[in-house]
């Protein structure tokens, strides 16, 4: 079994999960076109799953289901997204042949967003990035934290599945809120070559998050330190830190 990140848009991934014999699921098409050019070059399709309504992770699934009317399109409980064809939520699970994945109610992002974990992967679309975290389109920061705490709490080797190429620029903010720890140092390091050479930086893995996400270390006095300087004032506990820092990155620029 292998991941397969297909570059869509401007910085989208859909994620393949790929067996030995070919057969796969996609996560998030938000084009049809690079599913189909996989399916061209020996792909068998058996499955979508969609973390969030957006257009650019769920925007792919008309064509596909033109071309393969019976594939399962497994959803949340999201009446924007009309293409599902089950939909799951927290304490479900989610089957597709062979696999089998724990849901997640994951809200900040928006306020339906769910994760899938199985296999030793996480699919999390827009809420756990790279070294970040999604913005807050339809939630609220203390929605947001929790919902980053549990995905968190998850095994450390488990392989985070985000839905953009966000590396490099998250890096650049996380090096401003913890310059002085040196594993994000070098994770910098390491994106900053890996795109260079035309690679995705993902996925990365949940220890490695841990020691480097700003967005998962609120509670450690460093970024805590970072954001209460930021602000110029005292922060009343996780929430308003997390919040406060999320602000800091929306109106951050390198």
């Amino acid at each position: 079994m292998r991941l397969r990140p297909l570059p869509a848009f401007e910085d989208n991934y859909i994620w393949a999960l790929v067996e030995d014999d070919g057969s796969a699921l996609v996560v998030d098409p938000g084009d049809a076109a690079p599913v189909l050019r996989a399916v061209g070059e020996g792909l068998s399709l058996r499955g979508i799953l969609l973390t969030h309504h957006h257009h650019d992770h769920i925007g792919g699934v008309p064509s596909l289901l033109a071309e393969m009317p019976h594939l399962p399109v497994i959803g949340p409980r999201d009446d924007r997204i009309t293409t599902a064809t089950e939909r799951v939520g927290a304490g479900d699970t989610a089957r597709i042949a062979d696999w089998v994945f724990e849901v997640h109610e994951i809200p900040g992002h928006t306020v339906s967003h769910i994760a899938f974990h199985g296999h030793q992967v996480l699919f999390c679309g827009d809420t756990l990035f790279s070294l970040g975290c999604g913005r807050l389109f339809e939630g609220t920061p203390m929605q947001m934290l929790d919902s980053l705490d549990r995905l968190a709490a998850l095994p450390g080797s488990t392989r985070v599945c985000c839905g953009h190429e966000y590396t490099v620029a998250n890096a650049a903010f996380a090096l401003t809120v913890d310059p002085a720890n040196a594993l994000l140092q070098d994770r910098s390091t390491e994106a900053q070559r890996m795109r260079l050479a035309g690679q995705p930086t993902v996925p990365t893995t949940l220890d490695d998050e841990r020691t480097c996400n700003p967005f998962l270390r609120i509670d450690i006095p460093e970024v805590r330190g970072a954001v209460s300087k930021h602000v110029g004032r005292p922060l009343m506990d996780r929430v308003d830190a997390f919040a406060e820092l999320r602000r800091w990155k929306d109106g951050f620029r390198a």
